[in-house]
């Protein structure tokens, strides 16, 4: 036996059991080093929000005193607050991601966490990974929640307000005109929704831009879904020059309309998810109805919110990860200025939409795109 062989052999065996468990502990550690960033940066974004809202409890009793103390509890507890902390906490999500991360990274920096970890062999673009790995968890979690589950729970916190702190429904209007359907044509003189009921009412239909019947009504009431009671009508049908009228007292007839398609309040877009909100825009676009801005604002911001969670999580890190001389106080007040202004330029490029000087994709998308370019750059100067 050739035991020079033997013994070669041996040594390879050793040497790839030797290199295999060296690569188990590397992994190990990497897994460990990731999961270690995931939990300080969801533990801070969770102990933000909650911090911040329990400041925002108080100031919002504060200001809504009055109907705090005149509604039930059972009403202010479950039918506002347990409702208004989710559309709020949801709503500056981007900022509590932002000010999560530059807490926590100013930490780490400020410890030498940072330099450690980049100076064991992990580069600044794996340092990301789980950065960008909750950033994505935040991402989703926040876009489910505005898609889904917090529309239908604004419904009740709407009605509360509307019912116990000032009311912003509305209730009545007054020359409304619609497209019911292709070539149908609804007019109402006026409509009074706490009794469900229009006045001087008229429905023409058009083929090729010739008109084929009018019915006229002195009134109409809606009952159930698309289901409308005319009162005192008269229908007049046009064949070549020949005209023929039907009059009658009362009747029942279905319209592809509703109240709620032309009685448009300020936070109707909220109530509605994100199929209902592509269905509503679509149905009243081709009605040609104009004042739907805001809920195509509503629909924008939702990706765009979603996006800004990643944009701002960039930002932060390359901001934070490095020790300044102030310390992390330095950082967070950079951060707050940085945040807030990205706030503020959202809701100064939404005005922009409803003014008519850009689309609303384009002005919600706008504060990403520029802060993207300074993600960009901030990036590339942190990793030099």
């Amino acid at each position: 036996m050739d035991f020079s062989k033997l013994k070669e052999l041996t040594k390879k065996l050793r040497y790839k059991k030797q290199e295999s468990t060296n690569q188990y502990v590397r992994w190990h550690h990497i897994k460990q080093f990731d999961l270690y960033i995931i939990k300080k940066f969801l533990g801070t974004y969770i102990f933000s929000i909650l911090l911040l809202l329990a400041i925002v409890v108080m100031f919002d009793i504060n200001e809504k005193l009055d109907a705090v103390l005149t509604a039930p509890w059972q009403e202010t507890v479950f039918d506002y607050f347990m409702n208004f902390l989710p559309y709020f906490a949801n709503q500056f999500s981007p900022l509590f991601t932002f000010i999560s991360v530059i807490f926590f990274t100013s930490k780490l920096a400020d410890n030498s966490e940072i330099i450690a970890m980049l100076s064991s062999g992990i580069s600044y673009k794996r340092l990301m990974v789980p950065y960008m790995v909750s950033a994505a968890i935040i991402a989703a979690f926040s876009f489910m929640l505005s898609a889904y589950i917090i529309p239908p729970a604004n419904i009740k916190r709407i009605n509360y307000t509307n019912k116990w702190v000032k009311n912003k429904s509305v209730e009545y209007g007054s020359n409304i005109q619609l497209q019911v359907s292709p070539g149908v044509i609804a007019y109402l003189s006026r409509y009074d929704n706490r009794t469900k009921t229009g006045y001087r009412f008229s429905l023409e239909k058009f083929n090729n831009k010739t008109l084929k019947s009018r019915l006229t009504a002195q009134s109409i009431k809606y009952d159930t879904l698309n289901r409308w009671v005319l009162q005192d009508y008269a229908i007049r049908n046009f064949e070549n020059l020949r005209e023929t009228i039907t009059y009658g007292q009362k009747k029942d007839t279905i319209l592809n309309m509703e109240p709620k398609d032309f009685l448009i309040s300020k936070n109707d877009q909220e109530v509605l998810t994100l199929p209902q909100l592509k269905t509503y825009i679509d149905r009243q676009k081709s009605r040609g109805v104009a004042n739907i801005k805001n809920f195509e604002i509503e629909l924008h911001k939702r990706y765009a919110m979603t996006a800004a969670a990643f944009i701002l999580t960039i930002i932060g890190l390359t901001l934070s990860s490095k020790k300044v001389k102030g310390g992390m106080g330095v950082n967070i007040g950079i951060g707050l200025v940085l945040s807030f202004t990205y706030i503020l330029f959202t809701t100064i490029t939404s005005t922009f939409a409803i003014s008519g000087y850009t689309s609303p994709m384009i002005a919600m998308w706008i504060p990403n795109i520029i802060y993207s370019f300074i993600a960009i750059y901030l990036y590339r100067k942190a990793a030099m």
